[in-house]
């Protein structure tokens, strides 16, 4: 019984963050925007930032740890995994990385392909294409079990 609860408690959560996080139609629905942007739009210029993930000295690091934006700005982030570990690079409040952290935790093999959020196999690269529309402090994390608890966190200045 209480697996099952927990099983549609995270089902909810599955179904339900996209629509939060993009609107009904998935497309950047300003009425449910979460407050660090929505997709980005491949029609509109952006600027590149690599961030590199990897493991060095028994930490998990994404390099740069801190980045800095201007309100409005469209990012493209190239994400190069130079580990020998899968990682992902999961864009949110500190609140979501939390609540989504202990998710993971119950549902470790969970995969990320979301708009903001892209999980990268080892010595492989991806994007992840994002605009930026209110200014404010911004974190990424690795939530694969262990990872940000290894380091493996940063954070986004939006000004």
């Amino acid at each position: 019984m209480k697996r099952t609860i927990i099983a549609a408690a995270v089902v909810g959560l599955l179904t339900a963050a996209p629509v939060a996080a993009h609107g009904p139609s998935g497309h950047g629905d300003h009425k449910h925007e979460p407050a660090y942007g929505r997709a980005g739009d491949p029609k509109m210029l952006s600027r590149d930032i690599v961030v590199r993930m990897k493991e060095a000295d028994g930490k998990m690091l994404f390099e740069p740890s801190r980045i800095e934006i201007r309100t409005g700005e469209q990012i493209r982030f190239r994400l190069e995994n130079v580990g020998d570990l899968d990682h992902e690079f999961l864009l949110g409040t500190a609140q979501e990385i939390e609540e989504h952290a202990d998710m993971m935790k119950a549902m470790p093999d969970m995969k990320h392909d979301d708009a903001n959020a892209k999980q990268i196999a080892a010595k492989r690269t991806g994007d992840l294409l994002w605009h930026f529309t209110t200014a404010g402090e911004f974190d990424f994390a690795c939530l694969i079990p262990g990872h940000r608890e290894a380091g493996m966190t940063g954070k986004i200045v939006v000004k």
